[in-house]
C-alpha cells in the first residue's frame, strides 16, 4: 500500500508538468493565430516590381590631388514593370554628398545619382553611399574609393632662365 500511495504520489505531481506553458495566455489569446510571415507574391507580381540595376557599384577616382573636382555619376535604370521611386539616397560621412532624382523613373527608363567628393583632404577615399528604394532589391550601396595626395607645387624655381630673356646683354 505504501508503494502504491508513492506511485500514486509521483503520478499526481508529474502528470501536469508537461500541460504547463511557460507564457500563461488566455484563452482569448491562445484561440488568435496570428500570421507573421510575409505573404508570399506568385511570379507575376514580383516581375512586376521595379528593379534598380546600377552600371557599376564601386567608382575608383585613382589618384587625385587636393580640391580636385570629386564629382562622380552612378547611372542608373529601372529594370521592373513599376514606377521606381527612390525614397533616400545618403552617404557614410559628410564630405559625400549625394543628389538623386525626386521624381519616379518609368520602366526600362536610367537615371543618374551625382555624387560630390569634398577634395579639401589628403589620404584614402572609402566611402559609402546607400540608396533606399520600392525596388525588389530596395537597398544598394554603392561605393567610392581613391587617393587625394597635396597638389604639386606649381611656381617657377628661379634658376630656370626662359629663352625669352637675353641675360648675356
Amino acid at each position: 500500500m505504501k508503494k502504491f500511495m508513492t506511485l500514486l504520489l509521483i503520478l499526481v505531481c508529474t502528470f501536469p508538468l508537461p500541460a504547463q506553458d511557460a507564457n500563461p495566455k488566455s484563452e482569448n489569446e491562445k484561440s488568435k493565430k496570428v500570421n507573421t510571415e510575409k505573404p508570399k507574391k506568385n511570379q507575376k507580381e514580383k516581375t512586376a516590381e521595379p528593379i534598380i540595376t546600377f552600371e557599376f557599384l564601386e567608382y575608383d577616382y585613382g589618384t587625385i590631388h587636393k580640391n580636385d573636382n570629386g564629382i562622380c555619376e552612378f547611372v542608373f535604370t529601372n529594370n521592373g514593370k513599376e514606377d521606381l521611386v527612390l525614397t533616400n539616397v545618403y552617404s557614410s560621412c559628410g564630405c559625400t554628398v549625394p543628389e538623386w532624382p525626386k521624381e519616379p523613373i518609368l520602366k526600362k527608363k536610367s537615371a543618374v545619382i551625382k555624387v560630390k567628393y569634398d577634395t579639401n583632404r589628403t589620404g584614402p577615399i572609402n566611402k559609402s553611399i546607400t540608396v533606399e528604394s520600392n525596388a525588389v532589391n530596395g537597398k544598394v550601396t554603392l561605393k567610392i574609393k581613391g587617393n587625394i595626395l597635396d597638389r604639386p607645387n606649381d611656381a617657377v624655381p628661379d634658376n630656370i632662365q626662359s629663352p625669352l630673356i637675353n641675360v648675356n646683354r
